[in-house]
């Protein structure tokens, strides 16, 4: 193997981090054109006329078959890779409740022992450390006791196909290959984060505070003891979580003695452990030339900058010289699970120890079931209070606690979001919401689909129900009493950012046949199928998107014969985010691009650095960290947390605007001042805000259309602004920055901007492109970036979606028939109606699974055994999903100009509290764990 040409490979030199050069490759790239772009991409087929997408940039790659995946690669795909592939498997403790004291392969025999065996004495001795986010123990040592179910202690590796694949088979299933010494019980440790969040209001939702998070803190325990929170003593006057406990005290003293005119309910709900079932396992394919001291990892990821910097510092310091490590992140499906996963650090040592050849890593069904990353079982006890004689909620205190499994994860930060999502749509005066992440013997849970807001606010979905039907209110009516409204403060003392339209969702549903007509149905309906129960529910939420440390790089450029260039940071995991991004340039440019690039993690054009926590840095060093313009408090989002819509589309859309402004808005002007092309002269005022795009061409004031293509050729002629490279901070709010553009000195919602100009710049300007694309980078004078303090608010975006529910029950099985579903959303103005629509359907299908069928015990039954797979877990099918009787609506945007919003998550969870309280409806009872089985239901009516 010679050394690889990166110049023919056009590889992008991301950093120098540890010591290791990290080149990125991603998906789209010229490196990988071969097999990727002129294969399965095509650009986006524009129609003009109605603004859309005729399908998706992979969509021909989709229906066809051919869309590639990281788990479809093999050396052999790979330029200037060793042709032979390897193949490794991780053998699995089974059991956690005693010492692990080795293995025995003797099952396998000579011919089927494997070339390489690892364990921890290996990376011990190698100094290969995984990154710390993932714990200790990524290979457990004999002696030592499990830490959780499923938890890996050797690779075995193979250099043929065919032994790997009779050895994987002959193992599987064989529990005495473990040896294990004597029960020593689960461990026992503290919990991976615990949160509290107390918050008394003024006299109206609109005045101030009187506590509350974001005013003064959230209140979090003062130590821990036989691994419980122990929290601090109430001190009406004393230190700020002192404070927070003296009125956490009060809300409880209220409702343990509650006014005759309150009625307080208190229920407990427990939601399970599920799969996110993935279409593509994980897996990775990594190859270590020792000969040029490069890495190589293949591998599906939503975060690959994450993947960059934990592979380069596991690697700095270990045994094994490495100078270069190269990353091809490829289109992969996730739902959370491939966001800060483990399996390309398992790659990475299996290709250390294969003797330089590539090793593919790769899950099957079983294996999958056993290490992949969970949702959360939670168990919530809710107590609110309500006023009888008004209708009008007066207190929520809840207490949380969700199974984080055996490694942290994003167990805290779940944690903290299900709390903080737990008061759905509703203002409460009053909350103190508790929540803890323990650690537990489980299979690790992380940041699957909903992220702690599914279990939470299904619940409150359910309690406002049943809340309604004990005061003999209108389900949807008591709602409307208690909508939170634009203006008012959610559960940690934020105001919402933008109209909060939940009234409209809900005045819609309140109007819907399923709604007005649900009577007279379950009367006709029972009529006419004898032993069937009929039922309708309604469920409404809404839920924030984003992290409060959201940031992104975007690049726009044309060329002088009007092509559209897209380079971004976000990864494709099957959302169309990539065929999104081409579009959201049309708003400024009038048609999408068509040569996009995704999942970028190397900015040569921007240098932007980063350096301390975003949540946790104080302010005085944020001031002192940003006086370096070259500096944010963050570098590139994972895609997760529902940020493609909004937060993506931000850095899009700017670096688009700058274009357009600095770029072809001249142009047009240039052409309409010299009579354009048919004599016309402009008139003496002509504004930017009066532009528009008409079938790919630009007018304003009644001037000639002029088409993309001549604007573009004449800004490279003036050798305008022809590219803008961005960068992004969002802590519940954009961060805004002063920057000088030829001379005259704007504010824009960016931190970090660079620019480049036409073919015929003048030298002046071409002197200052110093990047290696041309690019000038424009130094900030100033800068407002949001206060630390903003992190106490937790969330401020939300999006809403109400769905109603229409479903029969089968007396005699229990079984629960979908007949149909409408649901409501509220999402700004949509890029894209039709990737809009798929999202609704597959979170309404993920939210149906997780209401009815979906279920894994967490422990000594559960996947964590490696006997599971769809066999025994049941992913609702077509007929479990109404399929065909499925209905949807988007409200409209108040106006042209509301951003969009992100919905992947919040589609799936009102169908969940929409079937139980359906079920209510239809039998008379209402379930309180999830899911509701037909086991369950027969048990009710026998």
């Amino acid at each position: 193997m010679g050394k690889l040409d990166l110049s023919r490979r056009s590889f992008l030199k991301a950093s120098v981090l540890a010591g290791v050069s990290v080149y990125i490759a991603p998906m789209g790239s010229r490196a990988f054109a071969a097999l990727f772009e002129e294969k399965i991409l095509t650009p986006v087929q524009w129609d003009a006329a109605n603004g859309q997408a005729k399908f998706r940039i992979d969509g021909i790659a989709k229906v066809t078959g051919s869309k590639v995946f990281a788990r479809d690669i093999r050396a052999t795909d790979m330029p200037h890779w060793p042709q032979q592939q390897s193949h490794a498997f991780i053998l699995r403790t089974t059991q956690a409740d005693r010492s692990y004291e080795g293995f025995d392969l003797s099952l396998l025999g000579d011919d089927l022992k494997p070339d390489r065996v690892v364990t921890a004495a290996d990376l011990t001795r190698d100094g290969l450390i995984f990154p710390a986010f993932y714990g200790d123990d990524m290979l457990l040592p004999p002696g030592k006791t499990p830490a959780y179910l499923g938890q890996a202690v050797a690779i075995l590796i193979y250099h043929d196909f065919a032994r790997f694949r009779f050895a994987k088979d002959k193992l599987k299933f064989q529990d005495q290959i473990i040896r294990y010494g004597a029960p020593t019980g689960p461990l026992e440790r503290d919990p991976w984060g615990t949160f509290r969040f107390v918050r008394v209001g003024g006299k109206t939702p609109y005045d101030d505070d009187i506590f509350s998070s974001l005013k003064d803190a959230p209140v979090f325990p003062s130590m821990m003891r036989k691994h419980q929170p122990v929290w601090p003593d109430g001190v009406e006057h004393g230190k700020l979580d002192e404070q927070g406990m003296f009125h956490a005290g009060q809300i409880q003293q209220e409702l343990d003695h509650p006014s005759a005119d309150w009625l307080v309910m208190e229920r407990e709900y427990n939601t399970q452990s599920i799969d996110t079932a993935a279409l593509e396992p994980d897996n990775a394919n990594c190859w270590y030339d020792a000969a040029t001291q490069s890495l190589h990892m293949v591998v599906p990821t939503q975060a690959p900058s994450e993947v960059a910097d934990s592979a380069a510092g596991m690697v700095a310091k270990c045994a094994f010289p490495v100078k270069n490590l190269f990353i091809h992140p490829c289109y992969t499906v996730g739902y959370g699970s491939k966001d800060h996963f483990n399996v390309p650090f398992y790659g990475l040592v299996c290709a250390m120890y294969a003797d330089g050849r590539p090793v593919r890593l790769a899950n099957d069904r079983y294996e999958q079931f056993q290490t992949s990353l969970k949702r959360h079982a939670f168990k919530m006890n809710y107590r609110i209070a309500v006023d009888k004689n008004t209708g009008l909620m007066q207190s929520f205190k809840a207490a949380m606690e969700a199974d984080g499994g055996g490694r942290c994860n994003f167990s805290p930060s779940v944690a903290m979001v299900g709390a903080t999502a737990a008061q759905s749509i509703y203002y409460f005066p009053k909350n103190d919401l508790s929540a803890v992440a323990i650690a537990s013997r489980a299979i690790d849970a992380g940041s699957a689909r909903g992220y702690g807001t599914l279990q939470s606010m299904a619940a409150t979905e359910m309690m406002v129900d049943e809340i309604a039907a004990q005061l003999k209110l209108d389900p949807i009516d008591f709602r409307l009493k208690n909508a939170l409204r634009s203006g008012m403060k959610n559960t940690q003392g934020a105001v919402p950012a933008g109209a909060i339209r939940v009234d409209d969702v809900l005045q819609k549903a309140k109007v819907h046949p399923l709604w007005v007509n649900r009577a007279k149905r379950k009367a006709e309906f029972e009529a006419a199928h004898p032993g069937k129960r009929y039922g309708v529910g309604f469920a409404c939420v809404q839920k924030d998107f984003g992290t409060g440390a959201e940031t992104s790089f975007a690049k726009v450029e044309f060329s002088a014969d009007g092509k559209i260039g897209l380079q971004h940071t976000a990864a494709e995991i099957g959302t169309g985010m990539s065929t999104s991004q081409a579009i959201a340039v049309a708003k400024w440019l009038g048609k999408p691009a068509t040569d996009v690039h995704v999942a970028i993690t190397d900015w040569p054009d921007l240098p932007v650095v980063t350096s301390g926590d975003p949540y946790m840095m104080s302010q005085a060093d944020q001031d002192k960290l940003a006086a370096n313009p070259r500096w944010s408090p963050g570098y590139a989002s994972p895609s997760s947390a529902t940020n493609s819509a909004f937060y993506f589309t931000h850095s899009t859309r700017e670096a688009a605007r700058v274009v357009f402004a600095h770029g072809l808005w001249p142009a047009a002007m240039a052409i309409w001042s010299q009579g354009g092309g048919g004599g016309q002269a402009a008139p003496l005022v002509v504004r930017m805000e009066d532009a528009r795009w008409v079938d790919g061409k630009l007018s304003a004031a009644g001037l000639e259309a002029l088409p993309f293509e001549q604007l573009a050729k004449k800004a490279h002629e003036l050798g305008l602004v022809t590219g803008a490279t961005v960068h992004v901070f969002n802590r519940w709010q954009w961060t805004e920055s002063d920057f000088e553009i030829d001379g005259n000195v704007e504010r824009l919602p960016l931190d970090g901007l660079a620019l480049r100009y036409g073919d015929n710049a003048s030298a002046d300007k071409k002197k200052l492109q110093t990047t290696p694309n041309h690019y000038r980078v424009l130094d900030r004078q100033r800068v407002f970036i949001p206060p630390v303090q903003r992190n106490n608010a937790a969330v401020t975006y939300y999006s809403a979606v109400g769905t109603l529910v229409e479903l029969s029950v089968h007396e005699a099985s229990g079984k629960v028939d979908l007949l149909a579903h409408h649901s409501i959303m509220e999402c700004g103005n949509q890029l894209s109606p039709q990737l809009v629509s798929g999202q609704l359907q597959g979170g309404l299908a993920m939210g149906i699974g997780h209401a009815l069928h979906e279920y894994l015990p967490l422990y000594e039954d559960g996947p964590g055994n490696g006997t599971w797979n769809f066999n025994r877990y049941h992913l609702p099918r077509a007929t479990d999903v109404a399929v065909w009787t499925q209905t949807g609506e988007v409200l409209p945007p108040l106006t042209e100009t509301d951003p969009p919003k992100g919905i992947a998550e919040v589609v799936m969870i009102p169908v969940v509290g929409a079937i139980v309280n359906g079920i209510a409806h239809a039998i008379g009872h209402r379930f309180t764990d999830l899911p509701v089985t037909p086991q369950r239901i027969q048990e009710v009516l026998a």
